[in-house]
């Protein structure tokens, strides 16, 4: 699996002008799923994403996780982050897991982010 993680003040995602998910300050996650990818990966990702310490404590250092900050984290299926572009000008996505495959395991990283205690909100797999 492949994570973008991005600290944010505040995230949404829109689709057909509808907001089908929305945090405040927390972290943007797109999550590319591979091939060879597991539940086992999914879940240690999750624990990894709940305990991050990327956000700045009252010194303006990076000592803070989610929970220390009372963060959500917005989880967005992002297929492209398996973009293969070392040849020609058109990406290849051979990599990327099938849509069968890929949403279980985002699906699956969730909860376990959310199983950790980190609100959790999602885009809609496939849009």
């Amino acid at each position: 699996m492949r994570l973008l993680i991005q600290r944010v003040s505040e995230a949404s995602v829109i689709i057909a002008g509808e907001i089908v998910g929305r945090i405040g300050a927390g972290m943007l996650i797109l999550v590319g799923v591979g091939q060879q990818d597991s539940e086992a990966e999914a879940q240690w990702l999750g624990n990894k994403c709940a305990g991050l310490r990327i956000f700045e404590d009252r010194q303006g250092k990076t000592n803070l996780s989610l929970s220390d900050v009372d963060g959500a984290a917005l989880v967005v299926s992002q297929f492209t982050l398996y973009a293969d572009t070392r040849k020609g000008r058109r990406p290849s996505f051979i990599r990327a897991a099938l849509p069968e495959k890929a949403e279980p395991l985002v699906q699956h990283f969730a909860e376990h982010l959310a199983s950790r205690g980190v609100p959790v909100e999602h885009g809609r797999f496939g849009t």
